[in-house]
């Protein structure tokens, strides 16, 4: 699985170079690969359905036990299916919608990267694998959505997703670190073993890692970034934003729901966050006017019904989410295309703008009405499956019933009129003149929808097709037990059914009604200024605010203030640390301190005060200069030879480098106040005292063994040498050697600069000489005729 993944990572490193040669052909290309890739994967569904679950593994960071590893059960195999299959769809029409486009190649790439995450992601057994794929889907996301880079509506709204979803990476992180410890492990196949309820970081810990999965999948209040997004090319709004990036948090709630979901806390806030997204996404769905954003909205919408479902937790729920995901990945998928179907060939983005297209584009029609009226849940598309098993599995929930049942039929009323919407206004009516000439388009765009459109018809006549080989597979990774229900289009007259029909009527009626629904709900907008957008608006100007003024006050082009800074700042941090410890042990013995070593400690002293008291330049960089000498001394009367050596050779070259600078250098004309000399040195010596006390408490508390004894040991049989500080130098440590050499290297490169060269001079020559001596005749003549 790992050479799956890569695959995909490696096309895109080649897609603008393949783009450059086959030009209009490349997407074709292109789409064999996630092609193959559909086959390999369908080709692993009759073990997977058989309750095998394949897993690989390859050392990763062997030192800290952390394996790259792959699982490929239920739940991974559904997302791999729609990743790679409509990854295919989506490459072959962006080929032709974006045809011409100059930066084609480059699409492809940032497509290809973002297939290859998300391929990753739903595959990775690891927590911090897992995270590095989410974040390269965060990463590739933005490049997509920000596409078209020259607009600043494309650049803000891509910049809004980023941040959005950073913030909930970053909450992420941090809930996988405490996952791992909680578990004892960053496998995932292990971790799914266990119930870390009672654990004591299960509370913070489950809060962070919700953080994360909201951010992405856009549950309320991070809601407002998806609709955004849609500045996005069609082809990138089809792919991210209906089967793959906005479903990750989902993924991820259905990986973990095993380990995670038997608490009150999962329950409660899952159903809550779901149920009022639901809610949220298609209220705002039935006001929008635009196609994809009506699109956008119904997604939050169904990514809040997944949610819902995830926390119910009951088997018939986990059956119901797995089914409407892929209803869902089907239905919008398809419905994404047309969107982009009727801007490209009619011009059109806006239902008000459109009518009576049925007759110039009779295919993308039919298409639009099939994919539309499974959005309904209308009989007998795949759709009704999805939409009676919710109304199910809400009904028989053990919290929240009578809300969460409230709040599902609401939510089928207005699904209704969305799909009524897309099914009808563009289609039928009066014709509208549209700013293109509207006509069918090509194979290359319509295989798409109408393969995705054409297997919600099947799968809705036949569940069985997808019920016993995958669903129920993915059903029971997300359960954490086999799951013994099972799907049917027909399940008889029964309240599900009245519900349904209840909220087909209901949408209906209220389709009739859609512009007086508009201006009656037209005071929703006057929410937007204290919406989480507009939250969301001031909370980055804010920071723009802080960071201009901590920018001001921290980073004002002063190296005293930066110092004074850093060393005030590790001076809180480490004496805090410091004094919160149980066992302050410290312990000074004097009693075999050498006369030598005395005097060279009294040198030190008599150093440093002269060279804060003097107020020559040259005095100080002198006095400097021997204080180093001084600690050269230290070294030799330790048996550090070598280190004595490098440090006088690094102060012979600091002093001159200090001397030639200051030379050029003013004098100071402004000495420092007495009470900034006072706050230094203050500082300075609490700085002083606190590494002192640091280095005696480290001394004292050793808790491992050293490893001198290693270096003595393996010296000669390792590093064939008996000089132990040469043999570390040159063996054991020698890329930190190497880098030393590197900086003495630059550090000659420097002076012999500053010593030989003229800055900004050049040579004189023979005929500078000449005008010169010119100049001064002419000046000269003048002068005399004055």
């Amino acid at each position: 699985m790992l050479y799956v993944v890569l695959s995909l990572f490696v096309l895109a490193c080649f897609a603008p170079l393949l783009h450059r040669y086959t030009g209009r052909h490349s997407g074709n290309l292109l789409a064999l690969v996630p092609a193959i890739l559909f086959i390999f994967f369908f080709s692993q569904l009759s073990l997977i359905s058989q309750g095998e679950v394949l897993r690989q593994s390859w050392a990763w960071f062997p030192g800290m036990n952390i394996q790259l590893s792959f699982l490929l059960d239920g739940l991974s195999l559904l997302f791999a299916l729609l990743i790679t299959g409509i990854g295919t769809f989506i490459l072959l029409y962006a080929n032709s919608y974006l045809q011409g486009h100059p930066a084609l190649g480059r699409f492809f790439l940032f497509l290809l990267t973002f297939m290859g995450a998300m391929l990753g992601l739903v595959l990775a057994d690891n927590l911090i694998a897992l995270f590095v794929f989410w974040e390269l889907t965060t990463v590739s996301s933005f490049m997509l959505i920000g596409f078209n880079h020259e607009d600043a509506e494309s650049r803000q709204k891509a910049h809004q997703g980023l941040m959005v979803t950073v913030i909930g990476g970053l909450a992420l992180m941090t809930g996988f670190i405490m996952l791992g410890f909680a578990g004892g492990t960053y496998e995932l196949s292990v971790i799914l073993q266990q119930d870390l309820t009672e654990h004591a970081l299960y509370a913070p810990m489950l809060i962070l890692i919700l953080l994360g999965a909201f951010t992405k999948s856009a549950q309320t209040p991070f809601h407002f970034w998806l609709p955004n997004a849609m500045a996005a090319p069609t082809p990138v709004s089809a792919y991210l934003h209906s089967a793959t990036m906005v479903k990750a948090g989902i993924y991820l709630l259905a990986r973990l729901h095993p380990s995670l979901s038997d608490s009150a806390l999962w329950m409660l806030t899952l159903s809550a966050v779901g149920a009022v997204t639901m809610v949220t996404g298609i209220i705002l769905a039935s006001r929008a006017t635009g196609v994809k954003k009506v699109l956008a909205y119904s997604t939050v919408m169904a990514l809040g019904t997944l949610t819902m479902l995830l926390g119910l937790g009951t088997e018939k729920a986990a059956l119901a989410a797995v089914t409407f995901l892929l209803a869902h990945a089907l239905y919008k998928g398809a419905l994404f295309m047309i969107a982009g179907i009727l801007d490209h060939e009619a011009g059109v983005k806006d239902f008000e703008k459109a009518s009576g297209l049925r007759h110039k584009m009779p295919k993308t029609c039919a298409v639009a009405i099939v994919a539309a009226l499974s959005l309904a849940g209308v009989i007998p598309l795949f759709g009704f499956v999805a939409k009676e098993l919710l109304l199910e599995a809400v009904l028989s929930g053990a919290h929240w019933q009578v809300p969460l049942i409230i709040a599902t039929v609401v939510a089928n009323i207005f699904v209704v009129l969305v799909a009524a919407l897309l099914a009808i206004k563009p289609w039928f009516g009066e014709v509208i003149a549209t700013p293109k000439h509207a006509h069918d388009p090509g194979l290359a765009m319509l295989v798409g929808p109408t393969v995705l459109a054409t297997l919600s018809l099947v799968l809705g006549i036949f569940p069985f097709i997808a019920d016993k080989g995958l669903l129920q597979a993915a059903a029971t990774a997300v359960h954490g037990s086999p799951v013994t229900t099972y799907l049917a289009l027909w399940h008889g007259f029964n309240l599900p059914l009245l519900l349904s029909v209840i909220s087909l009527t209901a949408g209906l009626v209220l389709y009739s009604q859609w512009t007086r629904w508009r201006k009656l709900t037209s005071g929703l907008e006057k929410l937007m200024p204290v919406g989480p957008e507009a939250l969301y608006t001031k909370m980055m100007a804010g920071l723009v605010l802080f960071a201009a003024w901590q920018t001001k006050v921290l980073q004002n082009g002063y190296l005293r203030n930066y110092l004074l800074t850093t060393i005030a700042t590790m001076l809180f941090l480490v004496g805090w640390a410091m004094f919160r410890l149980d066992n302050f042990n410290i312990s000074l013995d004097l009693h075999d301190v050498k006369i030598q070593e005395a005097a060279v400690f009294l040198i030190l002293l008599v150093t440093i005060f002269c060279a804060v008291i003097v107020k020559s330049l040259l005095a100080s960089v002198a006095l400097l200069g021997a204080l180093g000498f001084a600690v050269a001394l230290i070294y030799v009367f330790f048996s550090a030879v070598d280190v004595g050596i490098t440090q006088v050779l690094v102060e012979t070259i600091t002093v001159l480098l200090l001397v030639l600078v200051l030379y050029r250098l003013p004098e100071f004309r402004q000495l420092s106040s007495n009470l900034n000399r006072a706050r230094d040195a203050f500082i300075a010596i609490s700085s002083g005292v606190m590494i002192t006390l640091l280095i005696l408490l480290i001394t004292n508390t050793r808790s491992m063994e050293g490893i001198s004894h290693y270096f003595i040991a393996n010296s000669v049989p390792e590093g064939f040498g008996r000089n132990i500080v040469n043999v570390i130098l040159v063996d054991f440590r020698a890329l930190d050697t190497l880098g030393e050499i590197f900086v003495l290297a630059l550090v000659a490169i420097g002076i012999y600069a500053m010593v030989h060269l003229r800055t900004g001079a050049k040579p004189i020559t023979n005929a500078d000489k000449r005008i010169a001596n010119e100049l001064k005749r002419v000046s000269s003549a003048q002068g005399d005729k004055k």
